[in-house]
């Protein structure tokens, strides 16, 4: 597809095999310059292979390849850098204790090249300056990354991969999936000033919304094929469902059916319960037998108050009961050890060993039964996993593999498999689907509402849709205080009234 100028980029009939496995299939895609594309599909799909094969990671079996008309191979990342193709990953690695600047330029920070050169402080910032020259962006790169902002740190990643000058297309895979909506908003702007300068970006997201942000046009994979590709102002002119075209469903996203039972045995509550400066006199009963629903955006406090059930945050005022007792944690231990298990917003840091596999990451939290006399019962722990895998659909169900080696959503899926085999009497999840794909959205909704059937289970999201969605019963945070009851029957629309405004419309 065309952009400002022209096309910068035309992939035709690309083709992939990995053993029996058609990764892809007869593949076109098309960039233009100056433009933002965004690349949709669920996971296997397609894209990351396409995207692998344009930044040198793997070698296409088929098919041609054209930059600004010259055609390339790309047989190498250092190939792919030196034809302009700039990548910056889902969790880009940066040096904390190296400024904005030298992070940039790290690995070039001399003018001369030679084992006994120096570092070249001053050029290095004058080189930094140069880049913002070029790219006007409202940013302090003599500061500490460590002490930057996330979505300062996305931008030093941004600016270190478009370092070199011929840089022409840059592949950003899920740079929000961390950010707040301000900083959203900020990267947005600096996506802007890199269109303006000619940039070309394939932009991959599990966010649709932000498709029709800051997108030009989007193409969607399914099935290791091109299945669609629309300019933005086309969808929205002829209401083209983008979750169809990746689910090949007339259906898109769907939810569980709601629970019909409203009278279950309440297993967790709070009273008025207060953390001070993070949120105060939260109030809510979760009951076995269905969901509840924890809506707010991020610092509304509700990452604050799952950590305040789980022991990890200490509430100055308020009560927790758990089956009616009072309980006051003093440790995550604590809290898992009375039956409560934390499925954590940030799986990566606070949910999983990634670099251990499935067996010891499914089995971490509960040792006791992993183990006899303190030796791990390693058939029997593996059998378990296998049986949990097929469970919650581990695709694909290598238990060997670390858990780096797997998509987001594949992660997710572990974490649940780890509380599975906790065996948990409450089980909270916080945004559960941050940097999942469509179809593990569905399959995680499902593992929640056949959780809820046995325990009791409270999600807490930023994703208005989702909680309103999956939860039998929901209530807002807004600057850490609760709008409306969870007692009552709420609309979408109330739910992110309350949550955005921090009013209960009628």
């Amino acid at each position: 597809m065309a952009g400002q100028t022209g096309t910068i980029l035309a992939m035709r009939g690309i083709q992939k095999r990995f053993g029996d496995v058609n990764a892809l299939d007869d593949v076109d895609f098309c960039l233009g310059e100056g433009e933002v594309h965004a690349l949709l599909g669920v996971n296997g799909a397609g894209k990351s292979t396409l995207i692998k094969i344009l930044s040198g990671v793997y070698s296409k079996d088929g098919g041609t390849i054209e930059i600004a008309g010259k055609a390339y191979d790309l047989g190498s990342p250092r190939a792919a850098i030196e034809a302009g193709v700039a990548v910056v990953q889902q969790h880009p690695e940066l040096v904390g204790d190296l400024t904005g600047a030298e992070n940039i330029f790290l690995g070039h920070e001399s003018a001369k090249p030679g084992l006994f050169s120096r570092i070249d402080r001053s050029g290095i910032a004058a080189r930094a300056q140069a880049m913002l020259s070029r790219f006007p962006i409202d940013i302090d790169l003599g500061r500490r990354v460590a002490d930057m902002p996330a979505v300062d740190r996305e931008i030093v990643a941004i600016l270190h991969a478009l370092r070199l000058e011929n840089a022409r297309i840059l592949i950003l895979d899920e740079p929000t999936s961390t950010l707040t909506e301000r900083e959203k908003a900020s990267l947005f702007s600096m996506m802007k000033t890199l269109k303006a300068a000619g940039i070309a970006i394939i932009y991959i997201t599990h966010r649709l919304e932000e498709v029709f942000e800051i997108a030009d046009a989007f193409t969607v994979f399914r099935g290791g094929r091109n299945v669609a590709t629309h300019t933005v102002k086309e969808a929205r002119e002829k209401k083209i469902s983008i979750p169809n075209l990746m689910l090949d469903s007339d259906k898109g996203l769907t939810f569980p059916p709601r629970s019909q039972k409203t009278d279950g045995d309440i297993v967790l509550e709070a009273k008025n319960l207060s953390a001070e400066g993070l949120f105060r006199n939260v109030s809510f009963a979760a009951r076995k037998g269905e969901i509840l629903g924890i809506f707010g955006l991020v610092g509304s406090g509700v990452d604050e108050l799952s950590k305040a059930l789980f022991g990890v945050v200490a509430p100055n005022s308020g009560e927790i009961h758990l089956k009616g007792r009072a309980v006051r944690f003093r440790s995550a231990a604590q809290a898992l050890q009375a039956g409560i298990f934390l499925v954590p917003g940030d799986r990566r840091s606070e949910g999983l060993t990634m670099d251990e596999d499935v067996v010891f990451n499914t089995t971490l939290a509960n040792l006791g039964r992993a183990s006899l006399g303190g030796i791990l019962r390693f058939g029997d722990n593996r059998k378990q996993a296998a049986a949990l895998a097929a469970k919650v659909d581990l695709q694909p169900p290598k238990l060997d593999r670390a858990l780096r080696g797997f998509s987001g959503g594949n992660q997710q899926k572990v974490v649940i498999a780890k509380g599975l085999y906790r065996q948990a009497e409450v089980y909270i999840f916080v945004e559960p689907t941050v940097g999942v794909d469509i179809g593990a959205r569905s399959k995680i909704y499902s593992l929640m509402r056949e959780i809820s059937r046995d325990a009791a289970v409270i999600v807490i999201s930023s994703d208005c849709d989702e909680v309103h969605g999956v939860a039998d019963r929901t209530v807002a945070l807004y600057k850490g205080a609760p709008i409306g009851a969870p007692d009552r029957a709420t609309t979408r629309d109330q739910l992110l009234s309350a949550g955005i405004m921090g009013e209960m419309t009628a």
